[in-house]
């Protein structure tokens, strides 16, 4: 059977398969590992088992290039809100109400937002979107002028059928 230490070297190899690291993170990551693994053998809890939770400002967390979530510390996105949705299971008006960020704040980088705007600017879609509000206001507006309709008559109550009333006649005889 495989020593503690040789268990922690394979978990530690696989990690660093994946992520770049430095040996100084690799020497640090075995002796945490193996520290859990010896814990978790002795039956005792492990530490650092909760989700440790960063301490970010709104500031730090909105860069101009990047938006760094609040929760995990992860960074690197241009947009938050898919990131909150797949790894937290959170909407982002959950996540401004957490963390106290106003309502106004996009949860978009300021590189990326800017980027969108100046496309769709140059795509004309400023001017199509004011065309749209006018022709729909004019609409409201029409609708607000023309007189009602006047109800329709009722409809009067429909006579019997022949056949029924000639089967309820020879019911009766």
């Amino acid at each position: 059977m495989a020593t503690l230490v040789e268990i922690a070297a394979q978990i530690v190899a696989s990690h660093a398969s994946s992520t770049p690291m430095t040996s100084d993170q690799l020497i640090f990551e075995i002796g945490k590992v193996h520290t859990a693994l010896k814990n978790l053998e002795a039956g005792e809890p492990v530490e650092g088992s909760e989700e440790t939770k960063t301490s970010l400002t709104v500031k730090e967390a909105f860069r101009k290039g990047e938006v760094v979530c609040m929760i995990c510390g992860k960074g690197g996105f241009k947009t938050l809100a898919r990131h909150l949705n797949t790894a937290h299971g959170m909407k982002p008006g959950e996540y401004k109400k957490q963390f106290s960020i106003p309502g106004k704040q996009p949860l978009a980088a300021k590189n990326y937002s800017d980027a969108r705007r100046k496309m769709a600017l140059d795509r004309g879609l400023a001017d199509n979107l004011a065309k749209a509000r006018g022709v729909r206001m004019a609409n409201i507006e029409a609708k607000k002028v023309a007189p009602a309709k006047p109800a329709k008559p009722a409809k009067a109550a429909k006579a019997p059928r022949e056949a029924g009333a000639k089967a309820a006649k020879a019911k009766t005889a």
